[in-house]
């Protein structure tokens, strides 16, 4: 395949070719949700939604100084969080969820939500674990959510935000910082597939188990 040399993004020592697609597809949108948020080190930070984009946005947010808790209730997910460093996980499905992800912030709330399921629960979550003046990011595609807005948005002050995909300079910046972080975006690809099993490898990736998958050319 050609591309115009003005649409690639140069990998630096050490990333491999399948960080690069990581960041291509995923880690990228989630460094461009970071910094919509402008995610530091002042920050404690919700991620409703443990896929791959919340994943990576978890080790993102973790690089770049804040502490995270995570909303994610599929074992396997879980599993593959807890491989990846990131410990302070909530199941949705525990009783009184909101009470047990405020104190984790010893009652204040997170100055930053974001939700990478598109889950209506989840994005409703995201606007009331959120504190005062706080920043909610909205960056799962599909679903729906309903809300209301003066007690959860307009009372509180919260900023809220739609963010989608990453630009080219965007990019280029996230490649220097992943190699200054020693951090592999690979790492969030569980399992690998020939392209002549594509079909099975979307197939399994629908299944919402997984992490990232890649499909490998030539095979």
């Amino acid at each position: 395949m050609l591309a115009e040399e003005s649409t690639l993004v140069a990998l630096p020592e050490p990333l491999t070719y399948l960080d690069g697609a990581m960041v291509a597809c995923g880690m990228g949108t989630a460094y461009a949700a970071c910094l919509r948020a402008n995610v530091s080190g002042r920050d404690a930070v919700l991620i409703t939604g443990l896929g791959p984009v919340g994943l990576g946005m978890a080790l993102l947010c973790k690089a770049m100084g804040a502490s995270v808790v995570g909303v994610e209730s599929m074992p396997e997910r879980l599993a593959l969080a807890s491989t990846l460093g990131i410990s302070q996980v909530v199941s949705p499905t525990e009783p009184h969820v909101q009470d047990i992800l405020r104190e984790k912030t010893g009652g204040n709330g997170f100055e930053i939500a974001i939700d990478c399921s598109g889950n209506s629960e989840a994005r409703h979550l995201c606007l009331e674990a959120a504190r005062e003046w706080g920043r909610v990011v909205f960056v799962g595609e599909g679903g729906t959510v309903s809300f209301a807005p003066s007690p959860l948005l307009i009372h509180k002050q919260l900023t809220l935000y739609g963010s989608w995909v990453c630009s080219l300079p965007q990019m280029e910046d996230l490649v220097e910082l992943l190699v200054r972080w020693n951090l592999h975006p690979d790492v969030l690809v569980t399992q690998t597939f020939p392209l002549e099993q594509a079909k099975e490898a979307y197939e399994l990736f629908d299944s919402g188990k997984t992490g990232k998958i890649a499909i490998t050319w030539p095979s």
